[in-house]
């Protein structure tokens, strides 16, 4: 009889489709294999976007997305869960009930909103139903600071921001500084209603397409892989950086994070 390989585990994410390859599940399956880990990918939504910005999309029944999960769970054991691109109400309240029935599985929020290039992402209604049915069931918050705004609209400073977030019930809130008027990029890390660390980064010249796809992806995997959310939330980071420091431009818009630059790295024309 076959038996399942334990050191492999598996991640299942819920995201939409970028056709350009540079975001949502294709950017998440190539850092979570990056993690180590295997992906069971459920496509929330079909978008038509390219490296420069999002035209249309379209959510996918949620009767069938969880359906899709709930197959795929009853044949696999998952370690972690993994949200991105959640276009409409319905999708949000399906999930919910799903996660319901798994507590002990960490998940990690990227709370996609709007697209890099500035095109929204889901329906007016989604915001609210995030915050009131998927934040108390978030391990890990992984928002940029406009999105950090847009979820906690009263705040009048991204720390008053997080405090609302873990307010809400999330366990670890972690804002990404790329869109701040800053020298540096400095990503905050707050839990317990504290600010726990903040980590400064050099600012690159670029904009990146899929870059916060790829650190809340990488906290996923590891965390499935058994690590500590403090570590696992540090380590993202530093393959994160990497991602974009050997990230290439593929089309007229932004630059796509390298996500497999170590498998490049390691290629020295031996057989």
């Amino acid at each position: 009889m076959n038996q399942q390989d334990a050191s492999i585990p598996a991640v299942m994410v819920f995201s939409g489709v970028d056709p350009s390859g540079g975001a949502g599940l294709i950017a998440d399956v190539e850092a979570l294999a990056s993690m180590g880990c295997h992906v069971a990918p459920l496509v929330t939504a079909l978008t038509v976007q390219n490296t420069s910005d999002v035209f249309r999309y379209e959510p996918v029944d949620s009767m069938l997305l969880i359906e899709q999960a709930r197959t795929v769970l009853e044949d696999i054991p998952i370690k972690a869960f993994k949200i991105g691109m959640l276009a409409d109400t319905g999708t949000v309240e399906v999930l919910h009930t799903l996660l319901s029935d798994y507590p002990e599985i960490p998940l990690v929020y990227d709370p996609v909103l709007r697209a890099g290039g500035g095109g929204e992402l889901s329906d007016s209604g989604v915001v609210d139903a995030i915050s009131s049915l998927l934040l108390p069931q978030t391990t890990v918050l992984t928002p940029n600071s406009e999105e950090a705004r847009q979820l906690a609209p009263q705040a009048d400073t991204l720390d008053a921001c997080a405090q609302e977030l873990l307010s809400s019930g999330c366990e670890y809130v972690l804002i990404t500084g790329t869109h701040e008027q800053t020298a540096q990029v400095e990503n905050s890390l707050y839990g317990n209603f504290r600010r726990l660390d903040t980590w400064t980064w050099q600012r690159l010249p670029d904009s990146f397409h899929g870059s916060g796809c790829t650190l809340a992806a990488a906290i996923t995997g590891l965390l499935a892989q058994g690590l500590e959310p403090f570590t696992a939330i540090n380590e993202a980071q530093e393959y994160t950086w990497e991602t974009l420091q050997n990230a290439y431009r593929i089309g007229m818009g932004q630059l796509i994070p390298n996500r497999m630059f170590w498998a490049r790295d390691n290629q020295d024309g031996s057989d």
